[in-house]
C-alpha cells in the first residue's frame, strides 16, 4: 500500500510538472486510491486538457501570387490542443527560392502592405511557423505553442533569405 501511494504521488508530482494550467485542476481531482476498474480505465484514457477528436475548421483562403506564382488553398484549424496549417493538393509555389517558410502574417492582404517585385515583409508583421516541406501538394504544419493565430490574417510563403513573399492567402471564416 505504502508503495502504491508512493508511486501515485510521485506521478502526481510528474503530471503537476509537466501539465499546463488547464489541466492542473484536472489532476488534482485524481483520488489518491484507486480501484483496479479505474486504474484499467486511466490507463486506456489519460487525463487531456483538450479531447474533442473532431477537425475544427477556423479559416480558409486562397493563394495569391506574389513575387512567384503560388496558388492553391491554406487553411488554419484547431485540433485536439494544437493550430495547424494545412495547404491543400492543389497547393503550387516555385522552386526557385531557397529558405522557404510558411508564415502567418499580421495583415489580412499581405502584398498590398508591401512592394513588389519582391514583397519584402517588416519584422513584427509575421510569425514564422515551418519551413516548406515541399513546392506542391498537401502538407500540414503545427502552428507553434505560444503563438495566438487569432491575431493574423494571412497565410503567407515567405523566402527569409531575400524577404520575398512567393504568395499570400487571405483568411475568412467558413
Amino acid at each position: 500500500m505504502l508503495n502504491k501511494n508512493l508511486i501515485l504521488a510521485t506521478l502526481t508530482v510528474i503530471l503537476l510538472g509537466c501539465a499546463n494550467r488547464s489541466t492542473i485542476s484536472q489532476v488534482e481531482s485524481i483520488p489518491t486510491s484507486i480501484t483496479a476498474n479505474e486504474k484499467s480505465l486511466q490507463t486506456k484514457s489519460p487525463v487531456l486538457a483538450d479531447s474533442p477528436k473532431a477537425i475544427n475548421k477556423l479559416r480558409t483562403g486562397s493563394f495569391v501570387n506574389g513575387e512567384h506564382p503560388t496558388s492553391g488553398s491554406a487553411r488554419l484549424i484547431y485540433e485536439n490542443g494544437t493550430y495547424f496549417v494545412e495547404l491543400d493538393q492543389t497547393f503550387q509555389t516555385s522552386d526557385k527560392g531557397p529558405d522557404l517558410f510558411v508564415i502567418l502574417h499580421r495583415s489580412p492582404d499581405v502584398l498590398k502592405t508591401t512592394k513588389p517585385p519582391d514583397f519584402a515583409i517588416a519584422k513584427g508583421d509575421y510569425t514564422l511557423v515551418a519551413p516548406l516541406k515541399s513546392f506542391n501538394g498537401k502538407q500540414r504544419y503545427a502552428v507553434p505553442k505560444g503563438i495566438q493565430p487569432d491575431q493574423y490574417q494571412s497565410i503567407a510563403i515567405w523566402c527569409r533569405q531575400f524577404n520575398a513573399t512567393f504568395g499570400a492567402a487571405s483568411l475568412t471564416s467558413s
